[in-house]
């Protein structure tokens, strides 16, 4: 049978008051007794219950984060970056996933009540003023890549829109001017932004209308490949393409593989989020990097801010910069110095 607090109490010969105060790292205890609790809760092998210790500390030591899926090298960056700091604070995470389905993430609302210190939260689904109504107004929330305004929140956001731009400029600077876009979902507000900035930009750089060369994607590869196959059956054909992500550029990659075309040579191709994998590919992938650990470093330190002020701090609304990343796949000056510039 496991110990019990009782058992650490009785070898420490003390009260179990003392043991708790020793658990929760109160201060008066004196350090000769604070040294016989440990070295009992060492041999006994204790293992404090976390529900029973909660109730005592108002703390879970956990921290919850909502996405709109763990699938993908994005997710995993994202979660890698949030668990490093929070780990290092003593905290732990409690990781869920919305699926694209509002119903689903209030469910994972009303679940996490009394569960979490804190909450992250990326997806398009829960709006601002929804989360007072799940939450306890002590819980911080920190909201990533939102459209939301007010001051009861943290707010994180990406340059998503000069990112799009600087990718348009780049291509337009390389001799394109049909550049197709694989857009991402309508609700996300990601790729609401990477989509204004590529028209943006497209109005401004080329003659060309912008609308007949968008094409519907979901930012998962499949969306991708579909988008190739559409592309490579216009009559007339772009010479770049841009996914709003790089998982439909990858998608789209394989499209155009299967089809006897080569990028560069034949199409340039880029991307979005300059996820890990993209600089393996073959060719390397030319993307508008998002430090994605980073985003989720300055949610967790938000967050654990919010915590530790029981929610009684001043909120930030920051938006974190991108950057160009050029590869292979958009090829160069010299290998489209048949396109025309203006």
């Amino acid at each position: 049978m496991s110990s019990t607090i009782r058992d650490v109490a009785r070898r420490a010969r003390v009260s179990v008051a003392t043991v708790s105060r020793v658990l929760n790292e109160k201060d008066a205890v004196k350090t000769e007794t604070r040294e016989r609790v440990q070295s009992a809760i060492e041999r006994l092998g204790y293992v404090p219950h976390g529900a029973a210790r909660s109730l005592i500390t108002r703390q879970t030591n956990t921290i919850g984060v909502l996405l709109p899926d763990i699938y993908g090298e994005f997710f995993s960056e994202l979660i890698r970056g949030i668990d490093a700091t929070v780990r290092r604070s003593g905290y732990h995470l409690l990781v869920s996933s919305s699926h694209g389905d509002r119903a689903e993430a209030g469910a994972m609302l009303r679940a996490v009540r009394g569960r979490v210190d804190g909450l992250i939260v990326l997806s398009p689904e829960v709006g601002a003023l929804a989360l007072p109504a799940g939450l306890s107004e002590t819980v911080p929330v920190v909201l990533l890549n939102s459209s939301a305004v007010g001051d009861s929140f943290d707010l994180i956001n990406i340059e998503n829109s000069a990112g799009a731009i600087a990718m348009v400029r780049h291509l337009r600077h390389l001799g394109h001017r049909r550049i197709a876009f694989i857009k991402g979902p309508e609700s996300n507000q990601d790729a609401t932004e990477r989509l204004r900035g590529y028209r943006q930009a497209v109005e401004r750089l080329t003659a060309e209308r912008s609308d007949e060369l968008e094409f519907p994607g979901d930012f998962r590869e499949e969306t991708g490949y579909k988008a190739g196959k559409r592309i490579l059956a216009m009559a007339q054909r772009p010479t770049a393409i841009f996914a709003a992500n790089d998982a439909m550029a990858i998608g789209c990659l394989s499209a155009l593989r299967e089809a006897g075309k080569h990028v560069p040579e034949d199409f340039a191709l880029v991307g979005f989020d300059d996820i890990p994998i993209v600089r393996y590919t073959a060719p390397p992938l030319t993307s508008v990097r998002v430090s994605i650990a980073e985003l989720g470093r300055c949610a967790a330190e938000r967050v654990l801010h919010g915590v530790r002020s029981k929610n009684k701090h001043k909120r930030q609304h920051m938006t974190l910069p991108t950057t160009l990343v050029v590869r292979d796949s958009s090829g160069s000056e010299k290998s489209r110095n048949s396109l025309s510039v203006s």
